[in-house]
């Protein structure tokens, strides 16, 4: 050994301070304590573990829960519903009289007469006073018609 000589050592030290989350790729600031991180979110972080893990099930013999390779098979019935509208028309209803008795026209000019003759009567006794304005105008009408046929 040769006095007065130095055995110098120069010593490299590395520290991390800063990693890419393994997931997502974003910078992730390493505090200098405990372990690294290898993802920035706990979202990220369970994303990968299921990620790995589906792999190693997918991997395992399909006697074990593990994914086939043959191909998978569909079926689809593609229904759509029937709507289906029908109109029944509803039968004729008969006339009835307030007195319950069925309603006919007159067939004949003298059953018209008839008629006529009755209604004048049940408008003089004022047992039509809610229709008396309707009445009015569709007799005027018929006498109007009446006056202008020509005899055959």
């Amino acid at each position: 050994m040769q006095v007065g000589s130095r055995d110098e050592k120069t010593v490299v030290r590395t520290r991390l301070v800063e990693r890419t989350c393994v997931w997502c790729t974003t910078a992730i600031v390493y505090s200098g304590r405990g372990r690294p991180p290898l993802h920035c979110i706990p979202a990220h972080r369970t994303r990968a573990w299921e990620l790995r893990t589906a792999q190693a099930r997918a991997d395992r013999p399909v006697t074990a829960g593990g994914r086939t390779t043959a191909p998978v098979r569909e079926v689809v019935e593609k229904t759509a519903p029937l709507t289906q509208t029908v109109t029944v028309p509803a039968p004729p209803r008969a006339a009835v009289r307030m007195s319950g008795q069925p309603y006919t026209l007159p067939e004949g000019a003298v059953e018209w007469v008839e008629a006529l003759k009755a209604l004048r009567g049940v408008a003089g006794a004022g047992q039509i006073y809610p229709f008396r304005e309707q009445l009015a105008r569709t007799c005027d009408r018929t006498a109007q018609v009446l006056r202008e046929a020509v005899p055959v």
